[in-house]
């Protein structure tokens, strides 16, 4: 019963996924990132039975990839996106660093966070269109999780670019050292399924995942001085479709 809640409260916050609702006390926060990544084992789940059924039904290929990167939206709401887009807008505005720090608190939208958006989804949607194996969607599938163990740990291990905000609400909430273990060995679990299902594109893949994930460290630390909510929402987006591109790649190279 004691994780049951942690468990509620990682889907409540970063899923659509309906879990019974109460009030949140702050021993209950301590946990949920642990069950962050579960939300993306959904996610895979989801995208092997959509493809499976577009074999069984014989659906477009135009459909099978649309709703294929809907999936994703429609399980989280959008919820990393919108971190995505405000740091795109932040990254582009070429200002000093509280300058950015403001514009990522900013609730409304500019024309770089739109078209990057854009050119985001339109990468994501031609790799997802070069899937044509099983093992590919596992693989992509098992990332779903890989890239939020990663975004989990850096949540408690990256320096905050503020003390107040709800990324460092949730850091500091969290059983830090119990956290970062669990994620760490899921983290693990998950790059070894990877590799496991297709050794190649498993190993490529779990590379540019975390190529992402120091990519991402060294931008936030540069650009804003560390992470916050809307930089995780970011890292996750870019893993996803780094990792994406890197299976459709190796699909057409190695199958």
């Amino acid at each position: 019963m004691k994780l049951w809640k942690p468990f509620c409260i990682a889907f409540s916050i970063y899923s659509k996924i309906p879990v019974p609702q109460f009030a949140w006390k702050e021993e209950d926060m301590r946990y949920h990132l642990c069950f962050f990544p579960w939300i993306g084992i959904v996610i895979g789940l989801l995208e092997a039975l959509w493809f499976r059924l577009v074999e069984w039904l014989g659906v477009g290929s135009l459909c099978q990839t649309l709703v294929a990167i809907a999936l994703p939206l429609l399980v989280t709401g959008g919820f990393h996106l919108d971190g995505f887009m405000d740091t795109m807008d932040a990254f582009h505005s070429y200002q000093e660093k509280e300058k950015k720090l403001e514009i990522l608190k900013d609730p409304h939208i500019g024309a770089f966070s739109v078209l990057m958006l854009l050119l985001y989804e339109l990468i994501y949607g031609a790799a997802f269109a070069e899937f044509h194996s099983i093992r590919q969607i596992w693989v992509i599938g098992v990332g779903f999780a890989l890239s939020r163990s990663l975004s989990g740990i850096a949540v408690v291990r990256f320096p905050a670019a503020k003390k107040e905000g709800m990324l460092a609400y949730f850091a500091d909430s969290a059983q830090k050292r119990n956290v970062f273990v669990t994620l760490v060995l899921q983290a693990v679990l998950y790059a070894g399924f990877m590799i496991w299902i297709d050794g190649k594109i498993g190993v490529i893949t779990v590379v540019v995942a975390f190529l992402s994930f120091f990519y991402y460290y060294w931008k936030s630390k540069k650009e804003f001085g560390g992470i916050n909510g809307d930089t995780a929402g970011y890292f996750v987006s870019l893993c996803e479709n780094v990792m994406a591109v890197a299976v459709a790649v190796c699909g057409l190279i190695f199958m």
